[in-house]
């Protein structure tokens, strides 16, 4: 789950079609969205149309994206993303995404911002929806990464992930589980779920997942006749109020030693190899062409700054 493309549930997913065409087809993008503040996000704006989401969940997904550029918006560098990486298809426009990735300026602690949606027509006729938020932070902090994915197979079902993933061992670091978790209480936004008769815990088969997630992460499933009531009265004020904590607690430097230092970076180069041998790799050409999924993962890899073996 740190990466991109979850390992959601094993839906039958099309295959793409074979031989691929070289010429993709780009849709001209729509002028950036607006949200309640006067200026426009300044992400891209075909990411930013959410074109298959439901009205309170596209509308939460512009709060989030506008809360990161009020708080982090001088810390991070315009988006460079290739156009053919920012919107892509495949041949039969059955399966189409977006993608966004906002590298940090140099003296901030932020390595890079992405943000992507997926959608795939499947064959039974409903479709699988799949819109990701995460944050990279540098060497230079050890607090938590974000994490934030939807995954949703039909209108009346969801899956939510979301967490503040540590980057040290829990039970090493005691003072690390009080500073992040404990002091924040950000324990309460997932009992603010857990509560509701909706939802219920999702445990995904993925125990590579499920070892890297905190003890406070929100791994839920919601089913429910009205989601667009349950995302814009209950998931949205719990996935705002966890991003604020995120935001507020995660963006100063600390003090690390190069020892421990050396012990971070190896460990974010692993989560970030693992998001692309395990997840990208793995589950991008079953929806798109071979050159498709091929030119999004180069453009991920040059972000995560891994080469191919």
């Amino acid at each position: 789950m740190v990466s991109l493309f979850h390992h959601a549930p094993h839906f039958p997913l099309p295959t793409p079609p074979s031989p691929p065409r070289t010429r993709s087809r780009l849709r001209t993008s729509i002028s950036c969205s607006m949200t309640s503040s006067s200026n426009p996000l300044k992400w891209r704006s075909k990411l930013l149309e959410f074109p298959h989401l439901s009205t309170s969940h596209r509308n939460l997904m512009l709060d989030l994206f506008s809360s990161i550029d009020t708080h982090l918006g001088s810390q991070l560098l315009p988006s460079s993303i290739a156009p053919n990486v920012a919107s892509f298809e495949n041949e039969t426009r059955t399966s189409q995404g977006s993608l966004d990735i906002r590298l940090g300026q140099d003296e901030s602690t932020i390595d890079f911002m992405v943000g992507c949606w997926l959608h795939c027509q499947l064959p039974s006729g409903s479709s699988l929806d799949i819109t990701t938020l995460f944050a990279f932070l540098k060497s230079t902090t050890d607090a938590p990464h974000l994490l934030l994915e939807f995954i949703q197979s039909s209108p009346n079902s969801l899956i939510l992930y979301m967490d503040l993933l540590p980057r040290k061992d829990l039970v090493l670091h005691p003072d690390y589980l009080q500073t992040f978790y404990q002091n924040t209480l950000i324990e309460n936004q997932r009992q603010k779920l857990d509560k509701l008769p909706e939802t219920q815990p999702y445990l995904s088969s993925n125990l590579y997942l499920r070892g890297i997630l905190s003890p406070t992460s929100i791994s839920v499933s919601i089913n429910c006749e009205n989601m667009e009531e349950m995302v814009r009265d209950h998931v949205g004020d719990v996935v705002k109020e966890m991003l604020r904590i995120w935001l507020e607690s995660c963006g100063g430097k600390r003090e690390i030693g190069e020892m421990e230092r050396e012990i971070l970076v190896r460990r974010d180069d692993l989560l970030k190899r693992n998001a692309v041998e395990m997840d990208i790799s793995a589950n991008l050409p079953r929806l798109f062409s071979p050159e498709v999924a091929e030119r999004v993962k180069d453009a991920i890899q040059k972000v995560f700054r891994i080469e191919s073996k």
